[in-house]
């Protein structure tokens, strides 16, 4: 009963005057840019250091991947297992991954003086003298070659892989985030090495705290963090992405008892004047599940498949628009023929008023839920120092979304998602599609 009042609770504060985590900024002696918010409500701290230093960057496909990996593998005299060791002392946890725009770590720690300090000193021997020891180089990179052996028995996952890196072509991001064969067969420790001294400097970083600490230790803790990390220089920035000419379809044959499709063009990035535009027009056409346009014309009303879907992934620069569904063999074709109408339909005439009341209805009610924990925070505010959005970004989220109206709708999608420049791919066995 309690979570039940949690939640209503939680909804009726949506609707009304919504204010976000105070968030305090600014940076550290070696340039590093600190994102601050108190939680004194439990004595924990969570960290995170992103880099601009994802597969976007890299000079060979896998480097950011790898470099990533080894953090956790060696640092100064320690090894993989005294790395573990220390922290499970403490009861502190720490990883890190990394993606197109970005490679990060993080941890949580008690705020207890010994937990911290151990924990901490840990983070900062670990970003600032990794041995991207060999053995364990060699151990990551075939491990790496042996999932890209698995993935290629996927079919959503030969989807994913060739949409993206058709969709980008010659940019940056049409590199593959795990590597290629080729890359891994070919790459070196050295590579990795070269990798980590030019992105994971100082002034390429942004820190994110969320915590129960005053703001004078955050910010001693930032300092400590990135102790051993070189000053540097923030990466160049990246070239725009460029938009599709004209419609393009791929059918890949897969022993598979249904086809996997995927279909989209660039969307949007960060920042984005569009954005929540094209964010509130989403979870209308295909981002709200089972209500969704594409959900009811798709599955309810003709049942070819269980679940289709669409979304925007913002980036640095445009990242993909992208509708997706899977469904039987035979019938890949029908489903595609009604997406697209579906889509053309929704460019055409956008929402109706009550599907557009209900969007932002669930969109805001559901929103204090994706702030209701340190780690969420974290996440948030992160992803706002390394996009450079504004701080108030939290605060202003709701009554951006409840401004959007449905002729800006109309009016985004119709200047924005092109129905004769759309990217298709098919992954199954008897295509269908045209």
């Amino acid at each position: 009963m309690g979570y039940r009042v949690l939640i209503l609770v939680l909804v009726l504060l949506s609707n009304q005057i919504w204010a976000g985590p105070a968030i305090q900024s600014w940076t550290t002696e070696k340039g590093a840019r600190v994102l601050f918010v108190s939680a004194p409500e439990l004595p924990m701290l969570d960290l995170r250091v992103v880099f601009d230093g994802g597969s976007a960057r890299e000079a060979i496909p896998g480097a950011a991947a790898l470099t990533s990996a080894l953090l956790e593998e060696g640092a100064g005299d320690w090894d993989a297992d005294e790395i573990a060791r220390r922290l499970d002392s403490v009861g502190a946890k720490m990883s890190v991954d990394s993606q197109r725009d970005m490679a990060w770590l993080t941890v949580r720690t008690l705020t207890e003086k010994r937990a911290l300090t151990v924990t901490l000193d840990t983070v900062a021997q670990v970003l600032g003298a990794p041995s991207f020891d060999p053995v364990a180089f060699e151990r990551n990179r075939k491990a790496m070659l042996v999932s890209l052996n698995h993935d290629e028995q996927s079919p959503g996952t030969v989807a994913q892989k060739t949409f993206m890196h058709t969709l980008f072509g010659d940019h940056p991001y049409a590199s593959q985030v795990e590597g290629t064969q080729e890359s891994l067969e070919r790459i070196t420790r050295e590579d990795v090495i070269a990798h980590y001294k030019k992105f994971y400097v100082a002034k390429n970083a942004v820190i994110a705290i969320v915590g129960a600490v005053e703001q004078p230790e955050a910010a001693r803790l930032a300092e400590l963090v990135t102790a051993g990390l070189q000053s540097g220089e923030r990466a160049p920035e990246l070239p725009p992405v460029s938009d599709l000419q004209t419609s393009r379809t791929l059918n890949l044959p897969f022993p598979s008892s249904q086809s996997h499709i995927l279909m989209g063009q660039p969307g949007m990035h960060r920042g984005d004047p569009d954005y929540f535009v094209l964010y509130v027009g989403n979870h209308i056409l295909g981002g709200s599940g089972l209500v969704s346009q594409l959900s009811e014309e798709v599955r309810e009303k003709r049942g070819l498949s269980y679940s289709v879907y669409s979304y925007f992934s913002p980036m640095r620069r445009n990242g993909p628009f992208l509708i997706g569904a899977q469904t039987q063999n035979a019938k890949a074709g029908e489903a595609l023929e009604v997406i697209r109408q579906t889509l053309a339909r929704f460019i055409e005439q956008g929402p109706s008023e009550a599907e557009l009341t209900a969007a932002k209805q669930n969109i805001t009610g559901g929103f204090p839920l994706r702030i209701a924990s340190n780690s969420k925070i974290l996440e948030y505010i992160a992803m706002l120092g390394f996009y450079d959005l504004p701080l108030d970004y939290l605060d202003t989220f709701v009554d951006k979304v409840n401004s959007v109206t449905g002729e800006q709708i109309r009016d985004a999608f119709k200047r924005r998602i092109k129905p004769d420049q759309l990217l298709t791919v098919v992954v199954g066995n008897e295509q269908q599609a045209n």
